[in-house]
């Protein structure tokens, strides 16, 4: 499990309970339930949701919700050296001895490409079929992550509109002082409700995603030259030094001098 993700969200709702329960009682939690406030804001935004995308790719989206919070392991740099590895294969066994190699390898984005290699595959087209998958990935990722931004987008908008019904029947029972504090306070609870839609849950969910297939992405980019580079012939460590590109300076220094590439 993502620990970030759930710390974010734990954290995030002690932090609300805690400011409004700051200098009162318990009790003040009740201040800010109210069951037609809740349709308005999650029952809207959702149905919004709902008539911007098919109905498949929105019953995707309402699945991908556990997605930011599995651990799911993407280590640029433990890529590289799997490919370093398999590039010292090659060199020494020639290509034919990859497959059996491949069978050890879960990444079947890398798996896929190393068949490729082995079959014979002219470059261009192996470049070609392993860069429609990326795009046909990241096309898939892109509808998942458009469903929780316009989530994160509409949940705002709906609270306004909340706030506005509310300020509306406020000023339609003006003649009777007592219930403007309490019209007003229902009015605005809409307006939190939509905030919260947005910056505790919807918005950070779509961030995750988005860092997520970033990464993934760069992965398979990483993949795609590694492979090639083997398929060229070229040697162990020039094909560790044109991979470590991709990293950051430090992350380039933790894989040290010797992470696998041979003369």
């Amino acid at each position: 499990m993502d620990i970030a993700t759930l710390i974010g969200i734990i954290v995030g709702f002690i932090l609300v309970i805690f400011g409004i329960v700051w200098g009162h009682d318990a009790s003040a939690l009740f201040n800010f339930i109210d069951v037609p406030s809740v349709i308005i804001t999650i029952g809207g935004s959702i149905t919004s949701v709902l008539s911007s995308h098919k109905l498949p790719d929105f019953i995707n989206g309402l699945k991908s919700v556990s997605l930011p919070f599995k651990n799911k392991v993407m280590d640029p740099a433990s890529s590289i050296t799997t490919i370093i590895d398999m590039s010292n294969v090659g060199r020494k066994e020639g290509l034919l001895a990859l497959e059996e190699a491949a069978n050890n390898i879960e990444d079947e984005f890398l798996k896929k490409g190393i068949m490729l290699v082995v079959d014979g595959t002219d470059p261009e087209l192996v470049r070609g079929i392993l860069e429609t998958d990326i795009v046909c990935v990241g096309d898939r990722h892109k509808k998942v992550i458009g469903f929780w931004e316009k989530w994160a987008e509409m949940g705002p908008a709906w609270g306004m509109i909340g706030t506005l019904i509310g300020l509306v029947n406020m000023l339609k029972t003006l003649d009777d002082p007592s219930t403007i504090g309490p019209n007003m306070a229902v009015a605005l609870l809409t307006t939190l409700y939509g905030s919260l839609i947005a910056n505790w849950f919807a918005g950070p969910i779509a961030a995750k995603l988005k860092a997520n297939d970033a990464m993934e992405m760069m992965i398979r980019e990483i993949t795609i030259e590694g492979l090639l580079s083997i398929q060229a012939g070229e040697n162990p460590r020039v094909i560790e030094e044109k991979l470590k590109s991709f990293l950051a300076p430090s992350a380039r220094n933790s894989m040290g001098e010797d992470a696998g590439g041979e003369e």
